[in-house]
């Protein structure tokens, strides 16, 4: 696996990790992921501490709203890319303590054919997690926990106490069109809990960031 740039966002824990492709006449190769290579990045330490036991494929319709979703017990760390399309990630801190509690970022990460890279974007335990498609995509997710339905739960995307100030105004844009022009999202993703709702919920301490270990 050949990293050429590891890029921390604007929320602490949370790291886009470029890979090269090695091209030529017939298309090209690329390593997604090589655990030695992971571990030896001294950005990556967190990343390379993590245990997948658990792989997940997604394909979306475009104007698609997926998310936010979140587990505890066990936590699940999530690595993300797209395989085809355009997905824009989303990710909201839950990590009571923490000060960008409640503040959501935006990630675009369209599938380019003809670059000469690829990416993840690697969201640890404490951060709910979730998606909007601007074409028809598949993405995968690779998993640090096993699924768990008795110990997860969501905050909705469209939630009105969501602060996306630190999230990339034309980005912001564009989600917000697509909610205005009626995306397709799941009536569970629609009725999901407000930050303020989850916060209020005994079960928000599993998040504490004194109990998620290192970053």
């Amino acid at each position: 696996m050949k990293i050429v740039e590891v890029r921390p966002l604007a929320v602490e824990g949370i790291s886009v990790v470029r890979f090269a492709r090695f091209r030529d006449q017939r298309g090209y190769f690329a390593e997604p992921f090589r655990r030695s290579d992971v571990g030896a990045h001294p950005q990556l330490a967190a990343l390379g501490r993590a245990e997948f036991v658990q792989l997940n494929e997604s394909y979306s319709r475009a104007a698609t709203i997926r998310g936010l979703h979140f587990q505890w017990n066990p936590y699940m760390g999530k690595l993300v890319r797209t395989l085809h399309g355009h997905m824009v990630d989303l990710v909201l801190d839950l990590r009571k303590g923490s000060g960008t509690y409640g503040k959501g970022l935006l990630y675009d990460m369209p599938d380019r054919e003809d670059a000469d890279h690829s990416e993840w974007i690697w969201v640890p335990p404490g951060f709910a997690h979730g998606n909007f498609f601007l074409t028809t995509s598949r993405i995968e997710y690779f998993c640090t926990g096993e699924y768990s339905p008795g110990c997860e739960a969501g905050i909705s995307p469209l939630a009105a106490d969501i602060d996306w100030s630190l999230a990339e105004p034309a980005l912001l844009t564009r989600f917000r069109e697509l909610v205005a022009s009626g995306p397709v999202i799941s009536d569970k993703d629609r009725s999901g809990l407000t930050v303020a709702a989850w916060t209020a919920d005994a079960r928000s301490d599993v998040f504490g960031i004194d109990r998620l270990g290192p970053r």
